[in-house]
């Protein structure tokens, strides 16, 4: 198996940007962006279809030297943690072109190259096993979604890039600082495999620990540094309110299970009540912000902050369900809410508008987009069926485990999501029809059913079959867990 698979994956959206820039015509771009995205997602099929579950080890492994001086290499690989985002990247992906077919009219060259670099960015933080390659494509992605909200954003996009920009590159200082640490006291090393086993003293645990938080909590994003969320995604267009809520926010989950978690167990371990207690804050806080909404992307945004405070929730439970549950969990949010953000910009194209209270009786005048919304707002309040429920499930399972009032307030949360997810659907689909915009509202039509039904599929196929996904994954937790509690029991 000598086929560098995964420099494929990360690589064939570059090259497609590089194509891009040599077309003439906005249709010949649109079609050769969505064909190299659909032939990115289909690497990523073939490498879920030679991935192996019944190991921890990292697969589709590639290593060369790249500064020999600082023992920098190019190293890639993926394990059962990893897997399932690179997946869930390619995906959105193509979605993200076909949202933004019609809605994106200018500078459509540009939009489309800077789309596919986030894209080949974002895999390359989901691959890289090199701590200085991942701050490359870490920092790196910053100037594409910079340009995707400020370019093509709402009439606040300068100011809701500027602090996307601003917010999220302070917590990539603190995350500089901290690599430089750990390169120094983990044996002149960037290899992350090697860093993870190393045995560092508990006060450098301690301080890393802390940097690490407060450049993932910036990403995740926790309460209170998640002030940057709502006004980024109310201002990016729908495909960057996707990649935002879809990808984005789930690096720095993704942080704390790479390196958090096996490189810092014993503080992992120390400081875990403090997480659970801002996971709890966030699923609260960010669940009573919902409700206060009357912008409908502003609700989905809001929401965003409850449900990723279950995903760190899961994570810092430091037990098998926990742990599961967080990851799935991770993986929902990016289907269940890229789809609500794709079925706001949708109907936004045809109204205008986002103000709940202009919408009404939509039921009969799309009733295939209700339909379609009906669903993915279930899954957003974790109905049974649905592929939140199972994930939600577990992380409240592990959460009990860890912390009974943790747990307890969980509780609290899922109900003010089904109290602000329920008066929305109510508002917009059922309630009294609205003579101003029902005569401008049309059903969804071929393109933008080609991008809703795969988020569906996933929808019911992880509500009602998890197993596949939970295969995945497993031998790479429970070796996560046993690597934390081996070493974190040490403090």
């Amino acid at each position: 198996m000598g086929l560098p698979l995964l420099s494929f994956i990360i690589f064939t959206p570059v090259a497609g940007a590089a194509v891009l820039m040599f077309l003439r015509g906005d249709d010949a771009v649109r079609w050769t962006a969505l064909g190299v995205t659909i032939l990115d997602l289909a690497l990523c099929i073939a490498m879920l279809a030679g991935f192996d579950t019944t190991t921890h080890e990292m697969q589709f492994t590639e290593k060369r030297p790249w500064v020999p001086a600082l023992g920098i290499t190019y190293a890639l690989g993926i394990d059962g943690i990893s897997a399932l985002f690179v997946f869930l990247t390619a995906l959105l992906g193509s979605i993200c072109v076909l949202a933004s077919w019609v809605a994106i009219d200018r500078k459509v060259k540009a939009f489309m190259v800077s789309l596919l670099s986030m894209q080949a960015l974002m895999l390359g933080v989901f691959c890289a096993l090199d701590l200085f390659l991942f701050y490359v494509f870490w920092e790196a992605m910053l100037i594409p979604m910079y340009l995707i909200i400020g370019v093509w954003g709402g009439d606040g996009r300068i100011y809701a890039a500027f602090k996307f920009f601003l917010y999220t590159l302070a917590g990539s200082v603190l995350f500089l600082v901290g690599v430089i640490v750990l390169y120094f006291n983990g044996g002149e090393t960037f290899d992350i495999l090697a860093l993870t086993a190393q045995d560092l003293p508990f006060r450098v645990q301690s301080w890393l620990f802390f940097a690490f938080l407060i450049a993932f909590a910036v990403k995740v994003p926790m309460v209170p540094v998640h002030t940057w969320l709502p006004d980024a995604h109310v201002q990016a267009p729908t495909a960057g309110s996707i990649i935002l809520a879809g990808v984005l926010l789930k690096m720095g989950a993704y942080g704390f299970l790479r390196f958090s978690l096996p490189m810092l167990p014993e503080a992992s371990v120390y400081y875990s009540t403090l997480m659970l207690s801002l996971s709890a804050l966030a699923i609260v806080y960010g669940g009573l912000l919902a409700l206060a909404q009357d912008d409908l992307k502003k609700l989905v945004a809001y929401s965003s902050i409850s449900h990723m405070g279950f995903v760190t929730m899961g994570i810092f439970a430091l037990n098998l369900r926990g742990l599961q549950g967080g990851i799935l969990q991770m993986f929902n949010h990016g289907v269940t809410t890229g789809a609500l953000f794709l079925f706001v910009g949708l109907i936004y194209e045809r109204t205008h508008t986002r103000s709940i209270a202009d919408y009404g009786g939509l039921m009969k005048a799309a009733p295939v987009y209700t339909a379609f919304l009906a669903l993915f707002t279930l899954s957003s309040m974790a109905l049974p069926g649905t592929n939140s429920f199972v994930g939600e499930l577990l992380v409240l399972s592990g959460g009990f485990a860890a912390n009974l009032a943790i747990g307890a307030a969980a509780v609290l949360g899922a109900l003010l999501g089904a109290a602000y997810l329920l008066g929305m659907y109510r508002k917009v689909a059922l309630g009294p029809a609205s003579v101003g915009l029902r005569f401008k509202i049309r059903d969804v039509n071929a393109r933008e059913l080609a991008a809703t039904l795969p988020l569906a599929v996933f929808v019911l196929w992880v509500g009602l079959y998890p197993k596949p996904f939970l295969n995945i994954m497993d031998a790479s937790v429970e070796h996560l867990l046993v690597q934390v509690h081996a070493k974190g029991s040490g403090q």
